[in-house]
């Protein structure tokens, strides 16, 4: 995947949010709470060839079942395809 906008990553407070940052700042106004594993997703899902492999890099970071991991991944991947935050970057996406 490809990040299409641009967002600074900040923790505030115990959350992690996305603040909109340069162009993505004029269309898109306030911040971005990000829950779960959101964080780690938005900060590999570039260096991932494939959600196999995001799955692998989140399974070893964090004691999740895959099934699991797998289903809240696509969950999120599937809102930040919506609303225009990333776009597929390959066959295996």
């Amino acid at each position: 995947m490809i990040k299409t906008k641009t967002f600074i990553k900040r923790d505030i407070a115990g959350e992690t949010m996305l603040i909109p940052s340069g162009k993505t700042a004029e269309e898109i106004n306030g911040m971005i709470t990000l829950q779960g594993i959101g964080g780690f997703i938005w900060d590999h899902i570039e260096e991932a060839e494939s959600l196999e492999d995001l799955l692998d890099m989140i399974t070893e970071e964090y004691d999740v079942d895959r099934r699991e991991a797998g289903g809240d991944a696509l969950v999120f991947i599937m809102q930040l395809l919506q609303a225009g935050m990333i776009r597929p970057s390959g066959k295996d996406w």
